[in-house]
């Protein structure tokens, strides 16, 4: 996917001034460096200091201990698997090779690469994956629990040969700051983690080599943050990989300024990332996650160095962990709301960890949790080693007393009711700064769940680069359980990451177990929501109603992959089994409209779920299509049977 001249013009749309200034001077940076790369200055008794206290291993519980080391020994064998695509060859990585596509990207200097064209370089994201070195920090903790050299060693291999084959400046590697930011937050944990092994100090502090590269790191990272319209997610990593460096890797005459600097900027887009009821701005749960994980292992890492953190960094931290327990069902499934690409600030843990029991393992670990929080069963390698880091601080803010089920600055509203039945309706804003990167175009639409089990299911997002139908399906209204007209998505797409018309929504009730509201994405109409769970009868009432003209309309209902549907006329009914009983539910659909099921369709796309980034499967997707009249409205009803 490259990106046409009529792009870079709606992209420079979308940016200020201050902005516009800040990648000018990017650009001659760029071309200065080309010309004169900078050097690495000589240092000499580097040492690392920054060791996990005393016991620490010995906290990890077992069954979590048993995970990850099964999970290093396939590393050690060379098996992983990145976005769907299983890969044989880890054992001895070509670290510029995409297994998807089959193709290597291009050497030369990194700004010159063309990372977003799948024909020149490949799927971007399979060739950056690995080269965060998360599956290394996977390794070094299997060391660290078992003492196995062969793990240390096989670490220390990989790291020489990635130093070899990246030297600073040179290919794909050197392009994106959040894949900097992240990589250096593993190279802390892995040196870290091999602090008992004896080459430990030789791989690290007194090889000029690991020197060279963590300098040039820092040295970009400082030089190339994410800016105005891009400081999203990135600008987190980006701060959270540099605070990390600088405060471990305490080794250069540049190490108190980047610190400070970080520490500074990682506090202000904390906070610029964060509504005030703790939910990340983007709106893309899996988001929310990855700044969480990235700012509490940036807290650890200030907190073992002795650095004053400013309190708003934890208070914000604070706001998000209890967010995160609010929304969460009663599996511990948050909503799948916009993006998700499965990235992650530091992995320390086995297949089979949940993700999110792990981060609310950690938030009760450091900040404490609360009466009302769900019970956290699961066990995890990361909090234990986290929390001896990070030094106790009595929060400066009175927490919820009771559990938030309305997010009003973030437009989410949670509903729930008896056998575990989930809600989840929108409507908040479209998502965040002016390219709203990371949205849906999903205003208004719901996510039903029960027992854990998606009944109508937010469909994901598959993918980002290379597969433009498919993004652009994944993240339409048609995409979503909502109002599609004049077979218009709500908001306006101006590239992959890019909504130069947002949608603006406006939440009128959320009161018990109602809520409605409504947008004005389509222009001259009104799409207005009612939705209503009644607890005695376990039933679900969504109304639809479009205040204007009379227009086309399509209403999508997905269904989730588990859920088996029998369509007549328009009622639908809906089977799936949950711990080896069945579950069903009555689905009556709006009359006026003509209905029709689809699955796995391709041209267009149609039918599909995505679990993880890279992977999707056939869904059961049921689309409604008629005339809005603008008096009688569409009204759904699903009803829940034992």
């Amino acid at each position: 996917m490259t990106m046409s001249v009529g792009w870079y013009l709606r992209r420079l749309s979308r940016m200020g001034p201050q902005e516009v200034a800040g990648r000018v001077a990017d650009t001659v940076r760029r071309r200065r460096w080309r010309a004169t790369p900078p050097d690495c200055p000589n240092v000499t008794g580097a040492r690392f200091t920054a060791v996990l206290p005393a016991g620490t291993i010995a906290a990890v519980p077992p069954d979590a201990a048993k995970r990850l080391v099964a999970e290093a020994d396939l590393l050690m064998d060379g098996h992983a698997e990145f976005f769907g695509v299983v890969r044989d060859d880890l054992a001895d990585p070509d670290w510029w090779f995409d297994p998807k596509t089959g193709r290597r990207a291009p050497e030369g200097y990194a700004f010159d690469v063309p990372y977003r064209s799948e024909d020149a370089v490949g799927d971007i994201k399979q060739i950056w994956e690995p080269s965060r070195h998360q599956y290394l920090t996977q390794l070094a903790a299997a060391y660290a629990l078992t003492g196995d050299e062969r793990y240390a060693e096989r670490v220390a291999e990989h790291l020489r040969s990635w130093w070899e084959a990246n030297p600073p400046l040179r290919g794909v590697h050197w392009l994106s700051g959040i894949e900097l930011g992240i990589r250096l937050m593993s190279w802390v944990w892995v040196r870290r983690l091999l602090e008992g092994w004896p080459g430990a100090a030789a791989l690290f502090e007194d090889n000029p080599v690991a020197r060279n590269q963590i300098w040039h790191h820092q040295r970009w990272l400082a030089a190339f943050p994410s800016r105005g319209s891009s400081a999203n997610n990135h600008v987190i990593a980006e701060d959270a990989g540099q605070l990390a460096a600088a405060c471990a890797f305490d080794w250069f005459p540049e190490s108190a300024r980047w610190r400070t600097g970080a520490l500074r900027s990682l506090e202000r887009q904390l906070r610029a990332n964060t509504y005030l009821s703790g939910l990340n701005r983007e709106l893309a749960t899996e988001y929310h996650g990855l700044v969480l994980e990235l700012g509490l292992a940036a807290l650890a890492e200030a907190d073992a160095a002795g650095v004053q953190v400013p309190a708003t960094v934890r208070l914000v931290l604070l706001r998000m962990t209890d967010a995160l327990a609010a929304v969460v069902d009663n599996r511990l499934r948050p909503p799948r709301q916009g993006d998700a690409d499965d990235g992650h600030g530091l992995i320390v843990d086995g297949a089979g960890t949940d993700r999110w029991a792990s981060l609310l393992a950690t938030g009760d670990a450091v900040f404490g949790r609360l009466d009302w929080w769900p019970t956290v069963t699961g066990t995890d390698v990361r909090t234990p080693l986290l929390a001896a880091l990070v030094k106790p601080a009595e929060p400066s803010v009175t927490r919820p007393a009771s559990r938030p089920t309305h997010f009003a600055d973030a437009g989410m509203t949670i509903l729930r009711g008896p056998e575990e039945i989930w809600v989840r309706c929108d409507g908040g804003p479209h998502g965040f700064l002016s390219i709203a990167a990371h949205a849906h175009a999903d205003a208004l639409s719901v996510e039903v769940r029960h027992d854990g089990v998606d009944v109508l299911a937010d469909p994901g997002t598959y993918c980002y680069h290379g597969q433009p139908e498919w993004r652009q399906y994944f993240r339409s209204t048609l995409g979503h359980n909502t109002l599609q007209l004049d077979g218009a998505d709500q908001s306006v797409s101006g590239g992959p990451f890019l909504w130069t018309r947002h949608a603006q929504s406006r939440v009128l009730t959320a009161e018990g177990a109602r809520w409605s509201a409504e947008h004005d994405g389509y222009q001259g109409s009104v799409h207005r929501r009612q939705v209503e769970l009644t607890a005695d009868e376990q039933e679900l009432r969504i109304v639809d109603e479009v205040e204007g003209p009379p227009r086309e309309a399509r209403l999508a209902f997905h269904l989730g992959p588990a859920i088996t549907a029998e369509l007549a006329g328009n009622q639908a009914r809906l089977t799936w089994t949950r711990d080896g009983e069945d579950r069903s539910a009555v689905l009556d659909l709006p009359a006026q409209l003509s209905w029709q099921a689809h699955r796995g369709e391709t041209e267009p796309p149609l039918g599909w779920y995505s679990e993880g980034f890279g992977r999707k499967e056939p869904a059961t997707t049921l689309i409604g299509t008629g005339t809005t009249d603008g008096t009688e409205g569409f009204t759904t009803v699903l009803r829940f049977r034992g």
